[in-house]
């Protein structure tokens, strides 16, 4: 099945040339379906290339998705020009009384501020109470999870020594998975993930938290997924969307900065960033977002939104 976006959005042609099925308004009209409603805050910089991401992993799924592009007005954008989220984004104001199945909010490059200092917050923090009775299931992805746990239940981040860059081993925290092996379905015992941040969330203020549960880890990268008891809250430490060539493309613009930063562990061959890098964590990606689209939200939320509770 097809995720349903704007013809004209750059997506779209990059999306078709892949061969992954998307469709445009006037063909969606002619289906006798309820798509799944999902919006997408888009926090990150560069829009286009995020979106792309995340709706290459939407459109791998039998389900047929409506996407709803969001953006915060309380910041404004260096790297996306307005006359682009005027004719792609909405704002919370024209949404918040609307219902969805999912949402996902996506990560920003502020994680080294201060949660509070960060200009958008008071507007993120009223979307992150709006999903509780507006949105069936919402998935946070790096810093978006970070502020997630923070808001909906005080854990703090903490700053490391260096950045956590490059492509990590994860395996399943079995005491953890609980009521939430579905989302888990299908994963190797050994599966990889991108990580890019200087920041963290610790094992132990999440184990004292009833509510949450530790579905994934990493002995480098540390705790990977958590969830709430009800699933409708899915936080996610690492960055499996990204393309091949992401963490390449960061990685040389800090470079061309004069950062200090150093080659993303586990992704060049021979740690040379001349050579082509291998992606080992696609397989892992488009598995965790069609068991949250399959099991955490099309099986679980109620055909008629207005029943949302």
């Amino acid at each position: 099945m097809p995720v349903k976006i704007p013809r004209h959005l750059p997506a779209f042609e990059v999306l078709q040339r892949e061969e992954i099925f998307v469709m445009d308004e006037e063909r969606a009209v002619h289906q006798d379906i309820r798509p799944l409603k999902i919006v997408i805050l888009n926090l990150m910089p560069n829009k286009s290339v995020t979106e792309t991401q995340l709706l290459r992993l939407l459109a791998n799924t039998p389900l047929q998705v409506e996407i709803t592009l969001l953006h915060p007005i309380t910041h404004r954008s260096k790297n996306t020009s307005e006359e682009y989220l005027k004719k792609f984004y909405t704002s919370f104001a024209e949404i918040r009384k609307e219902k969805f199945d999912g949402m996902i909010i996506t990560g920003a490059p502020v994680e080294r501020i201060d949660f509070e200092e960060v200009d958008y917050w008071p507007e993120l923090t009223a979307i992150l109470d709006w999903t509780a009775h507006h949105v069936f299931s919402t998935l946070y992805i790096c810093w978006a999870s970070q502020a997630g746990l923070y808001h909906h239940y005080g854990v703090p981040k903490y700053a490391r020594e260096k950045k956590l860059f490059g492509v990590f081993s994860h395996r399943i925290v079995e005491s953890g998975s609980g009521n939430h092996l579905k989302l888990l379905r299908g994963f190797d015992d050994e599966f990889f993930v991108p990580h890019s941040r200087y920041t963290e969330i610790r094992r132990e203020d999440i184990q004292r938290l009833p509510e949450l549960q530790i579905l994934a880890e990493s002995e480098q990268a540390g705790v990977y997924i958590v969830a709430s008891a009800d699933g409708r809250r899915i936080f996610i430490s690492g960055h499996p969307e990204y393309d091949p060539l992401t963490l390449k493309a960061e990685y040389e613009r800090d470079v061309a900065k004069g950062l200090e930063i150093q080659i993303p562990v586990n992704y060049f061959p021979g740690d040379d960033p001349a050579r082509t890098p291998r992606a080992n964590w696609r397989g892992h990606a488009n598995l965790l977002f069609a068991n949250w689209l399959n099991y955490y939200v099309y099986q679980e939320t109620p055909y008629n939104l207005e029943e949302l509770t």
